[in-house]
């Protein structure tokens, strides 16, 4: 089983990144997708998730309206488009998986920062 999350890097307030987290050794479309995030000094904590079925989305609070969750079942593959990007927003970001498991990616890290 494989999350190998990429994407990340060091952008500036404001800008935007693309997250994917490509996923293999499992029935990809049968899980639910998340990404979390840790940043320094901080727990790890949700910040969007995509059900199996229906595509049903949620997101933190923080950052509802900027950041975008959605995947392709044919690639195996979860996005995580993130606007309008804050320094706050800078943390490692994992992708995770839910079904009859839990997997967990390495994470990536995000940087935002002028």
């Amino acid at each position: 089983v494989q999350l190998v999350e990429s994407g990340g890097g060091l952008v500036q307030p404001g800008g935007s990144l693309r997250l994917s987290c490509a996923a293999s050794g499992f029935t990809f479309s049968s899980y639910d997708m998340n990404w979390y995030r840790q940043g320094p000094g901080k727990g790890r904590g949700l910040v969007a998730g995509i059900t199996s079925v229906g595509g049903l989305t949620k997101y933190a609070d923080s950052v509802k309206g900027r950041f975008a969750i959605s995947r392709g079942n044919v690639k195996n593959t979860v996005y995580l488009q993130m606007n309008s990007l804050k320094p706050e927003d800078t943390a490692v970001y994992y992708c995770n998986a839910v079904y009859l498991r839990t997997y967990w990616g390495q994470g990536t890290q995000v940087t935002v920062s002028s």
